[in-house]
């Protein structure tokens, strides 16, 4: 790890975050590298597609996975990746971000092998799973306001200087060799207001998928990574590939509606003993694989 501030900033070798409050967060991977930026153009998306073959990596890690967490596990990886950023360029960033307007998603493919159905089997999974989130993809680049934009890894660097300008993206290509970069743009209220995604989508199955999960789940608010938590995505050393147990427990207390965006920590764990019983349930429910073990798991409902 290496870290320098500058405003507050914190670096890692593999990834960052840096946040521009009331401006755009973004957060990008070099295996997973994350950084927030200023500056978004264009929607783009496609519509849903046919159910896609799990990759085997992905369906070892998914039969591996820790299921059983206490509250106190849960309230700690929240706090973590709900709050703060690991490169901050102005303001403050420690209020909880989220879309509260529904979030219609559009993909631009600029690739030969298109990779939308995956992206829309990623987004058909989130909505599944995060119960008072209204998710979907769209055809129309006017209604969306996250952009997930499919690139060869050769174009990725040309495509971030296109969407953030030259000399950001010479921030982000000195400080980061990123295959994935996704940032939110938020209101003063820290109403997220638009999103876009770009994924390098000539890897593999997995690589990809990795990627996918992680910059759409961070570009609805959870921008910040922390190695400390090791069962969350959002930790440059782990890869899952697919929308984790543990995940789904974070961005359900996110969006539960008594969540508002601009609450500060304090005012979210006074919340927290009552939206965690339901946070449980919602995630028993939409689990059936799970249903029993989560259902025995430690920590108060």
């Amino acid at each position: 790890m290496r870290a320098f501030v500058a405003r507050t900033f914190a670096m890692r070798v593999s990834s960052a975050h840096v946040t521009s409050s009331a401006d755009t967060y973004a957060s990008a991977i070099a295996r997973r590298c994350a950084i927030a930026a200023a500056g978004f153009v264009g929607l783009t998306w496609m519509a849903m597609a046919p159910a896609l073959a799990e990759d085997t990596e992905i369906t070892a890690r998914r039969t591996s996975e820790r299921i059983g967490f206490s509250n106190e596990e849960i309230a700690d990886g929240f706090f973590k990746v709900a709050f703060g950023a690991e490169l901050q360029v102005a303001g403050g960033n420690d209020r909880i971000r989220k879309f509260e307007a529904p979030v219609r998603v559009f993909v631009d493919n600029r690739v030969q092998a298109d990779r939308s159905a995956m992206i829309a089997k990623v987004v058909a999974d989130i909505a599944e799973h995060v119960g008072a989130l209204d998710i979907a993809v769209t055809q129309d680049r006017r209604a969306a306001n996250m952009v997930v934009t499919l690139v060869r890894h050769r174009d990725l660097k040309q495509t971030i200087r296109a969407f953030y300008g030259s000399e950001r993206a010479k921030q982000i290509e000195q400080q980061l060799n990123p295959e994935c970069l996704s940032g939110f743009a938020e209101d003063r209220q820290h109403r997220i207001q638009r999103a876009e995604v770009i994924l390098a989508a000539d890897g593999s199955d997995f690589r990809f998928f990795d990627c996918a999960y992680e910059e759409l789940l961070q570009s609805l608010g959870p921008i910040n990574d922390d190695r400390s938590v090791p069962w969350t995505m959002f930790n440059d050393d782990v890869q899952m590939g697919f929308f984790d147990l543990y995940d789904q427990y974070l961005l359900n207390i996110l969006y539960d509606a008594r969540v508002r965006p601009g609450m500060t920590r304090d005012e979210v764990k006074a919340l927290l003993p009552d939206v965690l019983p339901q946070v449980r349930d919602q995630v028993a429910r939409t689990n059936p694989r799970a249903r029993a073990a989560l259902q025995d798991a430690t920590g108060v409902r």
